[in-house]
């Protein structure tokens, strides 16, 4: 988090924190009170104050303050950094790089969702083309096989696919849009604690 932020949470301890103003869309955007953030400096301050508490909530830390933050989808938007044909990278929308994919998933909608160090995260759709030479099916060749691998995996059912990584192949698994935040501990909607004071 920036020094200003720490600085502010040392001095003033009892903020209490907003609901229902800050969001997050499919694609990465902050949106607050439903209008997107264009300036970049603000983005970038709010992906490096970017957390999450111990219940499962993201926020914005702004100063002593916690926005929290409503998911459209998932608490990570991730991009792919790299260039075509150099060693794949990706980041969060946050900012953040990532190191290590853990779990790669086809929901219901035939997004594609990778679990890594820094969380659940949705594969941004400007960058799923690029990933696509990625893909391998176990025997089959083709634009065919993909398309009715990547269908059986939407509609639910284990399909024989990979993600190839420069080092690594990460089995690709079906999930449900709406099972993503249970499984993956982190609450979509965070709303206001009954009884805690209310903070505009």
């Amino acid at each position: 988090m920036d020094e200003i932020v720490l600085r502010g949470m040392a001095k003033w301890s009892d903020v209490p924190s907003v609901y229902g103003w800050l969001s997050l869309d499919r694609r990465g955007h902050w949106l607050l009170k439903g209008e997107r953030v264009a300036n970049p400096g603000i983005a970038a301050f709010f992906g490096r104050n970017y957390s999450s508490d111990d219940q499962g909530r993201w926020f914005l830390q702004n100063g002593p303050q916690r926005v929290y933050v409503a998911l459209d989808y998932t608490p990570h938007i991730y991009r792919i950094t790299s260039a075509p044909g150099a060693v794949l990278t990706l980041a969060s929308h946050s900012g953040a790089a990532v190191n290590a994919i853990h779990a790669a998933y086809i929901d219901d909608t035939g997004q594609l969702l990778l679990d890594t160090e820094l969380g659940i995260g949705l594969i941004h759709d400007a960058d799923l083309e690029t990933l696509v030479p990625r893909f391998s099916t176990a025997g089959l060749f083709g634009e065919a096989a993909l398309a009715a691998t990547l269908e059986s995996l939407q509609a639910g059912s284990d399909a024989a696919l990979e993600l190839a990584l420069d080092t690594s192949r990460i089995p690709v698994r079906p999930v449900r849009t709406g099972e993503v935040p249970v499984r993956f501990g982190f609450v979509a909607r965070p709303v206001q604690p009954t009884g805690q004071e209310e903070c505009y």
